[in-house]
């Protein structure tokens, strides 16, 4: 008895270990393509270009061949390291990833990325950008996604002046799987799944899109926990033979891409913006109808 208990008591302590180690290296990924975004925003003559983040062990960096420098995190010691260019041939500490996280949120400084406004990005999703491919992922992590209608991963920077570029842009889904949901009658597929691929897929057009969002590529890599959101949509609409154990997490792969067309009013889009009024219109019955007239 005294055996078993002090295995299971072993077996707790790995778990409890093995997940907070997962999430703070998450959350150390997550504060790497926020801090690099940032440095990017905000001094592009140092850092001239968008550039992926490249994870090699101890490492998550970004190389800038134009200048010849690298910027990244040593994940032994979560401080921040700069080589190359002023600072020589040997890494220099600039400081830790915490304290300049927290100087950049303190200063209300930007580390989202040029081609998508992040401002309202949920907790826990991180984005990066390399030339046109943009990546967003929630690093092996599920974060809550209360809403299951804000699909748009990559909204459009609001504009000041029209640029008289229309995109259609369209997510084509991957792979993708629902946990904690299942039916208790045998055969029935579960109903959720198509709904949420089917949200997921919708096609989208922006007016006054800026000419550098033109042949976007997306790339999403993403566990959303949608337990509220199902949980809402079973009580208003009753389903017999659903069950569910919470957390109900969705784990889904896709490409975003967008293309240049003469009218967004003559595409089979499911929604139109205009990225200089903040208008938004929604296909009803092939026709577009402006929300808010």
């Amino acid at each position: 008895m005294k055996q078993h208990i002090k295995q299971l008591l072993l077996s707790a302590c790995t778990f409890f270990l093995f997940c907070n180690t997962h999430s703070a290296l998450a959350d150390t990924a997550s504060d790497t393509e926020t801090l690099l975004n940032w440095a990017e925003n905000t001094y592009p003559t140092i850092f001239p270009s968008r550039q992926a983040t490249q994870n090699i062990e101890p490492w998550l960096y970004r190389h800038y061949p134009e200048s010849g420098i690298y910027a990244g995190v040593n994940k032994n010691d979560n401080s921040v390291y700069v080589l190359g260019g002023p600072w020589g041939n040997n890494p220099a500490v600039i400081d830790t990833l915490a304290n300049l996280i927290s100087q950049i949120e303190n200063s209300g400084g930007s580390g989202g990325i040029a081609a998508c406004d992040t401002t309202d990005a949920l907790s826990g999703v991180s984005y990066s950008q390399s030339g046109n491919v943009v990546t967003v992922t929630t690093s092996g992590q599920c974060v809550p996604a209360p809403d299951l209608t804000k699909t748009n991963l990559c909204q459009v920077p609001k504009q000041t002046t029209a640029s008289g570029i229309s995109l259609l842009g369209s997510n084509t889904i991957t792979s993708s799987s629902i946990v904690g949901l299942s039916t208790s009658i045998p055969g029935l597929p579960n109903p959720f799944q198509a709904i949420v691929d089917a949200a997921a897929n919708v096609k989208h057009c922006t007016m006054n899109a800026p000419a550098e969002t033109a042949n976007l590529v997306v790339n999403s890599d993403l566990c959303l926990d949608i337990t509220t959101a199902i949980t809402e949509t079973i009580a208003a609409l009753p389903i017999d033979g659903i069950v569910m154990t919470p957390p109900v997490n969705y784990f889904t792969k896709g490409t975003y891409k967008s293309q240049s067309v003469p009218d967004c009013f003559e595409t089979d889009a499911t929604t139109i913006s205009d990225a200089l009024t903040g208008e938004v219109w929604i296909n009803q019955g092939g026709g577009f109808v402006k929300l808010g007239s």
